[in-house]
């Protein structure tokens, strides 16, 4: 992607397009706050809620420790505070630029919009993420493009999508249905970080990673209310259903502890970038 302009920091962005309607918040990461299909929200609401970016790395990096050639890298350690019963830290869990204030970029319309963050401490290197949200014009599509871009040292990065989805629509219709037929699982430790190992798909509930080297295809359905697809050229997605009251399906670009694992290098010439489009029909 271009290295747009940052102008000063943008209040809600809402795109909409017939019965469609996106809420974006880029002083909350750049989080997709709200996302309503003919009037039903999709996203859960609350202390945990919409839809947040992980960049530059996604879920847990194991200890906050990674290495970038021979040198040794430390990155203030979060994950599992809220949950230390799962085993979930101490690691760093989810990137740096969730809880950050982005700049939309000029050029806006009814339909897309684009913002931008500049990687800063505690990720050791200077870089930018950007973010495009775009609805189609019949509102049946929504597309998220990521960039992760360095403008002079090279680095290791990951980027994906964390979105909370309802596990009940509210309207008195069943709970959805988690359609999707991953070619492998990833084997996770104790601590939930991957051991390595692929093994075969098991059944849920989950908090773990799956393998689709054809690209992430996931369904949600709520029967008789909504179908929800999501689909990505990234090969990897994580799928946590575990709590009562919703579920996350998260396409990124490599498994949890990446950095270390699955170090994908982004250079002045090669970023990283990722779509993923999440498309709607109503039953």
């Amino acid at each position: 992607m271009t290295d747009l302009p940052t102008p000063a920091e943008a209040t809600t962005v809402v795109l909409s397009a017939h019965g469609t309607e996106v809420t974006i918040e880029p002083q909350h990461g750049c989080r997709l706050a709200s996302l309503r299909v003919g009037g039903t929200e999709l996203l859960r609401q609350g202390p945990k809620f919409g839809s947040f970016v992980m960049a530059p790395w996604c879920g847990r990096t194991a200890q906050g420790r990674f290495r970038n050639g021979g040198e040794m890298f430390q990155l203030p350690v979060d994950g599992g505070t809220s949950r230390p019963e799962a085993g979930g830290g101490p690691h760093a869990i989810h990137g740096t630029v969730r809880d950050a204030a982005w700049q939309q970029a000029p050029g806006a319309t009814g339909t897309k919009a684009a913002f931008t963050y500049d990687l800063t401490d505690p990720w050791p290197w200077e870089g930018r993420a950007t973010q495009v949200v775009e609805l189609s014009d019949d509102g049946a599509a929504l597309t998220l493009k990521l960039a992760v871009e360095t403008f002079d040292v090279s680095f290791p990065a990951q980027a994906g999508w964390h979105p909370w989805f309802l596990r009940n629509l509210g309207q008195g219709g069943e709970d959805v249905r988690l359609d999707f037929s991953p070619e492998w699982q990833e084997e996770r430790g104790e601590d939930h970080i991957p051991t390595g190992k692929r093994v075969e798909p098991r059944p849920g509930p989950w908090d773990d990673c799956f393998g689709m080297p054809g690209g992430v295809d996931v369904r949600l359905t709520w029967p008789g209310e909504l179908e929800l697809g999501i689909s990505s050229r990234a090969e990897y997605v994580v799928v946590f259903d575990e709590p009562d009251d919703y579920v996350c399906v998260e396409p990124q670009s490599g498994p949890p502890n990446g950095l270390n694992s699955h170090p994908r290098q982004v250079t002045p010439i090669d970023p990283l970038e990722l779509t993923t489009t999440w498309s709607f029909t109503r039953l």
